[in-house]
């Protein structure tokens, strides 16, 4: 018997891998426990904190196959995160949005002053590259604990690493506070090292040296699987049994007529 939430460690060269291993790991793995969304009859959720390590987070293949979701809806989700899309659709006076994590890190309302804590990250890199005060939050804590939904997304840390003389690497680590492993944490990873290359780019013009993208970190307080999908969740494991990981990914080029897609949609939808 388990008498306390699991700490769980995979680290993996890619994306589609780690996140594989991840979830595999919390169902074999995760405390039974009960969550806030249970219906009756629902089994417990299985659930653990999870350190989760990607090494090369744009190397290739870079997307797994059984993410519940689309590749238009990935892109509209990386578009969502990195550049704020849908921003506009916060309304919470309508019943809408609370907050996005765009939102929150680009325009982080303190007693109303707004602060662009993503532009502070990349201004503090580029002026003091070995800083370690270059992070971005998303919790408000007069207005989260209150909410049906508040942020899973805490904190975003990175720091610059250097390679030689004229390059340098961003890590970055991102903080969780609960996350649904198997119908969520890809989507999420996919985008948050999204923003991470995007944030070395930034950095890279500021500072007038190469970033390059470095080793990404996961680190969840409550990563879990739902009892309410645990059947569908079992397909999942059996699709992993019977396929190869060739067969269980795609490479970015073939996602790309997909994406192409979702950025024609997205332009309609802003006319």
């Amino acid at each position: 018997m388990i008498s306390n939430i699991p700490v769980l460690k995979v680290e993996a060269q890619t994306l589609p891998e780690a996140w594989e291993r991840a979830v595999i790991d919390t169902w074999e793995k995760g405390l039974p426990i009960k969550t806030e969304y249970d219906k009756p009859g629902d089994p417990m959720s299985r659930d653990a904190t999870m350190i989760l390590v990607v090494d090369e987070p744009f190397a290739e293949p870079r997307i797994h196959r059984a993410f519940p979701g689309g590749l238009e809806d990935l892109e509209v989700y990386r578009q969502e995160v990195v550049f704020g899309i849908h921003d506009h659709w916060i309304k919470p006076e309508e019943g809408k949005w609370t907050y996005t994590y765009h939102q929150r890190l680009s325009h982080y309302d303190m007693e109303g002053s707004v602060v662009d804590q993503l532009e502070y990250i990349v201004k503090k890199l580029a002026e003091t590259p070995h800083s370690r005060r270059a992070q971005g939050i998303t919790w408000n804590a007069l207005r989260d604990p209150v909410t049906d939904d508040p942020p899973c997304l805490q904190r975003i840390w990175c720091r610059l690493v250097k390679l030689d003389n004229s390059k340098y690497s961003l890590n970055m680590n991102t903080h969780w506070r609960s996350r649904d492993a198997y119908k969520a944490s890809f989507m999420n990873i996919f985008a948050l090292t999204d923003l991470q290359r995007t944030m070395a780019g930034e950095i890279s013009k500021q500072a007038g040296f190469e970033v390059t993208v470095g080793r990404y970190v996961d680190i969840s307080d409550s990563f879990h699987i739902y009892g309410s999908y645990h059947e569908e969740f079992k397909n999942f494991l059996k699709m992993v049994k019977e396929r190869s990981f060739g067969e269980r990914t795609w490479q970015s080029k073939f996602a790309e007529p997909f994406f192409e897609d979702a950025r024609a949609r997205l332009k309609e939808e802003k006319r």
